[in-house]
This record gives C-alpha cells, structure tokens and sequence, in this order.
C-alpha cells in the first residue's frame, strides 16, 4: 500500500439491532463496505444474501463487513429476517455517507433520472485507506472477487 492511497472518509451510522457503527473504531481490521440502492430488491438481495454466505471466509482473514444504503433501520431488520443476513446493514438515510464515498449519483431507469445509490463496493485496509474499489458493480461473481482482494490485501 503506497502513502498516496485516499483515507476512507470515517462515520458513523445506525445499524439492524439497534446499534451503531463507526469505521475508525473497526481498525486495524480491514472493512468491506458494500453501497447498495434498496434493500429487498433482486440485485440487492443476491448481494447481500452472497455476502452472507460467504461471510466466515472474511471473518476468517479478520474483515469485518457492511452493508450500506439509504433504507431505514427498522426496514434493514425486515429485510435481514427475510433473507436470514448475516451481515449488519447500516442505514444512510441523509446521504452523507453515500455523498462522501461518491456513491450517490444521478441514473436513469425506464426512461426517468433520478438520483439513488450506485452499487459500489469498498475495501479499507487496516489503517483507514481506500486499498480497493470496485463501482456500478455486477453481483455475479462480485463477492468472489473482493474476497480475493482481500487475501491478496491480507497476504
């Protein structure tokens, strides 16, 4: 990791359980951060559901992981009994997290623009920085794929 690489903009936010988050409190574990647009969508679900699954093998390299997006707490619980989750889901009901990491953008859906949550995907190294980001992310094959970026950040 070179000294150049941009330090993750800290925060903190409420989670499922009634709790909350702050990433610099995480250190000097790494942290997989996971923006998605709506909780219960297919996109979102497949994700957050592969996350899960493979949840203990990020464990296991010390990582902790998160899944952010706009969706209240209370609607992130629903969605995490639904899907049976594993992973906290915090909400970034005022954007600021999702404006500060860059997330929040303008797209078009069906003809209409709009502004919501690009799906993105970042990975911070045990002192805070950036060491990875992966945007308007496809989710076949994505949670596989910052995996491997994480052995390789771990190694």
């Amino acid at each position: 990791m070179t000294d150049s690489a941009q330090m993750a903009p800290d925060f903190t936010l409420p989670r499922d359980g009634d709790d909350n988050v702050t990433l610099s409190t995480l250190r000097p574990a790494p942290v997989v951060l996971f923006f998605y647009p709506r909780d219960d969508t297919s996109g979102c679900t497949k994700e957050a559901i592969g996350f899960t699954e493979m949840h203990g093998e990020f464990q296991a390299l010390g990582a902790h992981v998160m899944g952010i997006s706009k969706d209240t707490v209370a609607k992130h619980e629903k969605f995490r009994d639904k899907h049976s989750l594993g992973i906290p889901l915090l909400s970034d009901a005022e954007d600021e997290v999702c404006e500060a990491f860059g997330v929040f953008k303008e797209k078009k859906m069906y003809g209409k623009t709009f502004m919501g949550i690009e799906r993105s995907t970042f990975l911070i190294d045990g002192e805070g920085r950036i060491a990875r980001e992966w945007r308007k992310v496809k989710v076949p094959g994505h949670v596989e794929e910052v995996l491997q970026a994480l052995k390789d950040l771990t190694a």
